[in-house]
């Protein structure tokens, strides 16, 4: 099972909030760099964000999904 990025957002409050979306979807999401990003100013800039990433069986499921949101 490979991971596929979903959503990148450099705001930990809006990556919780994609993720609490798509977990209530029942999707299997996993967020990367968020704890960090937490912890040490500047790393999500420098990890390139906080990814939202979901199996890669789900991931048109999933974009499909946040792109409804709008």
């Amino acid at each position: 099972m490979e991971l596929v990025t979903v959503f990148r957002t450099f705001n930990p409050g809006e990556a919780e909030l994609i993720r609490s979306r798509l977990d209530a979807a029942e999707f299997d999401v996993t967020l990367t760099h968020s704890l960090a990003s937490l912890s040490l100013e500047g790393y999500a800039l420098a990890a390139g964000g906080i990814l939202v990433q979901v199996p890669d069986t789900e991931a048109q499921d999933a974009k499909d999904l946040l792109a409804a949101r709008d």
